[in-house]
């Protein structure tokens, strides 16, 4: 799924932190434990000095085998027994006042006496007090540790959405500009430079694009008219050679063929433009369309054309289709659509148009075999060897269809018939 650019950073912002501080909460909690341990270690080596020299002046010390208020003891030992590194360690240790055991760290040291005795001094100390302090920092480390991370967070997505509002800014202003459609170019300035520079080369893109589209449009229209006249003087001169009575059959057939060429050319010249048009979106005005109503005017204005083809066109409403909708361009869709429906029907053939709320299905008899879903939109197809075709009809559907987000038109084949399928606010 794909994210925007402040999610995708701060994603990746929350892994980094999450390990760093771990990292960092984990080597703190050890030199901290560290530092408790040497503290009291310290005090264990320091009052076993204290107490070696007060058994020498006080040799009654000798006679404290167990831990008494001063919480030491001293105990004869043999040669063998004998070491002459002091040793530290944990014990729990059983405190009546609890009724439980508790951890104490001991120290026992080796010693000679006055009397050249080995005597073994343990001494030990309570450490629940560290126990506590340990959990109290362990506690002040978690929270430390989410405080941080949200905090950090936090000022992180404020400070990247409060950074890439221009970028937002620009990008709003790219999906609302269209070819040919005139937009608000107010200066804006920016406090980050990189998207100041980055406004500064799309305004002169779009200016760039604005110029090359003008051209563009300007040549096709050009081109067009320019065809059309010399296009429209040639048919008429043929017209006028046809009703030459001088005229044998060989020839009047021949000057025929090149008019229908010629009427062909028009009619592809004519597509090319209506295309162009489409596509530089010269037709960008919208207005909300009754489409029922237009069938119906459709269907009565073809009804020449119907009858020629002997086609029975039935109107199915099952629901209302309304959209808004270039008023011109809906009514080159559906006479496209019903052009082609009947054009390419066989005598007394079927032609259903079925309209609901959200689609209408051109559903018409005529050749036996499926098109080519593949190739049916492209410029240029023709359905089967009708050289009267310019095959652009289906590809201008397809291109107005583009105009519109959520709206679709697929072909099916099914019992013989064709279904040309016009979908709106597909999911």
């Amino acid at each position: 799924m794909k994210v925007s650019l402040k999610y995708f950073t701060i994603k990746y912002l929350i892994m980094i932190l999450l390990l760093v501080i771990a990292v960092w909460a984990g080597l703190f909690y050890a030199y901290i434990l560290d530092e408790v341990h040497d503290n009291v270690d310290d005090g264990l080596r320091d009052r076993k000095i204290q107490i070696i020299k007060a058994v020498y002046l006080n040799p009654q010390l000798l006679k404290n085998h167990e831990f008494g208020f001063n919480e030491f003891k001293i105990n004869p030992i043999t040669a063998g027994e004998y070491k002459n590194r002091s040793r530290l360690y944990d014990k729990m240790y059983y405190m009546e006042y609890d009724d439980k055991d508790q951890p104490y760290r001991v120290l026992e040291a080796d010693f000679i006496d006055q009397y050249k005795n080995r005597q073994r001094l343990v001494i030990r100390t309570s450490t629940v007090e560290e126990d506590e302090l340990i959990y109290d920092l362990t506690t002040a480390l978690i929270v430390l540790y989410i405080l941080l991370v949200i905090s950090i967070v936090g000022v992180n997505a404020y400070l990247l959405n409060k950074a890439m509002r221009p970028f937002y800014a620009i990008l709003d202003k790219l999906k609302k500009y269209q070819f040919g459609i005139p937009f608000s170019q107010e200066k804006q300035e920016y406090p980050i430079k990189e998207f100041e520079e980055l406004n500064i080369e799309i305004d002169e893109m779009i200016d760039r694009n604005e110029l090359v589209f003008y051209q563009q449009k300007q040549f096709i229209e050009n081109a067009s008219h320019e065809l059309q006249t010399p296009l429209a003087i040639v048919i008429n001169k043929m017209d006028l050679l046809i009703q030459n009575e001088d005229l044998d059959k060989k020839n009047l057939n021949f000057l025929t063929e090149v008019k229908n060429d010629l009427r062909r050319m028009v009619g592809l010249n004519k597509s090319l433009l209506m295309l162009s048009k489409i596509e530089n979106s010269q037709f960008n005005k919208t207005s909300g369309v009754d489409f029922n109503a237009l069938i119906s005017k459709l269907v009565q204005n073809y009804e020449d054309f119907i009858e020629f083809k002997k086609v029975d066109v039935n109107i199915i409403e099952q629901g209302h289709f309304e959209a808004d909708f270039n008023q011109d361009l809906a009514d080159i869709l559906l006479s496209n659509l019903l052009k082609n429906a009947i054009k390419y029907n066989h005598e007394e053939g079927m032609l259903n148009i079925i309209i609901e709320n959200n689609r209408i299905t051109f559903q018409n008899s005529g050749s036996e075999t499926p098109l080519d879903k593949s190739k049916i939109f492209n410029r240029f197809y023709k359905q089967g060897t009708d050289h009267s075709s310019t095959g652009l009809g289906l590809s201008i559907i397809k291109t107005i269809i583009r105009q519109y987000p959520g709206w679709d038109i697929t072909y099916e084949f099914e019992d013989k018939m064709h279904y040309f399928i016009l979908v709106k606010n597909k999911v």
